[in-house]
C-alpha cells in the first residue's frame, strides 16, 4: 500500500479504508489479467491471506466504479469485470472458449462510428465495442483433439 493510493483515493472522494487500499492495489497488480470479476479480486485478495469479504469487494468495485477508477464491462456470459480506468479509450475482442480478452484501438473503425452517429445526427460522447470469436490457441488445441 502506498500514500500515493491513499492519497488518490481521497482525490476521487473515498476515504482510504484498507480494504479500498488492499483492493486497488489488487488492481493496479493485475498485469495482464486487467480484466477481474468480483470474484477473481476476492479470491486474489483470500491469495494475499487479506481479509475482505466478498460483498464488500463488491460494495468497493462499484464505489471504484462511480468515482472514475475502474470501468465496468459486462462480457459474454453475463458476468461483470472491470479493469483500471486509465482514460486511454479501446475496444475488446473476446474468446468465447478461454475468456482471453485483447484490447486495440483501430482508427478506421473509430473514423467509422463516428460518421455512423453523425450520419444519425448524433453526437457521440462513448462507445464500447466487442468482438467475440475463437483465438488461435484454443482453434490449434480443437485441431489436436479433432
Amino acid at each position: 500500500m502506498s500514500a500515493k493510493d491513499s492519497q488518490y483515493l481521497k482525490k476521487v472522494g473515498l476515504k482510504a479504508t484498507l480494504p479500498r487500499l488492499k483492493i486497488l492495489e489488487i488492481l493496479e497488480s493485475a498485469g495482464t489479467a486487467r480484466h477481474m470479476s468480483a470474484e477473481d479480486v476476492y479470491k486474489a485478495l483470500l491469495e494475499h491471506g487479506e481479509d475482505v469479504g466478498l460483498a464488500t469487494v463488491y460494495r468497493v468495485l462499484t464505489q471504484f466504479e462511480q468515482a472514475g477508477i475502474l470501468t465496468r464491462h459486462h462480457f459474454e456470459g453475463g458476468q461483470s469485470v472491470f479493469e483500471m480506468d486509465e482514460g486511454k479509450h479501446h475496444d475488446h475482442i473476446l474468446c468465447t472458449r478461454c475468456g482471453r480478452v485483447d484490447e486495440f484501438v483501430d482508427p478506421t473503425i473509430e473514423e467509422r462510428q463516428k460518421a455512423i452517429a453523425d450520419r444519425f445526427g448524433y453526437t457521440m460522447t462513448d462507445h464500447s465495442l466487442y468482438i467475440y470469436g475463437i483465438c488461435k490457441e484454443c482453434r490449434e488445441k480443437e485441431k489436436k483433439r479433432g
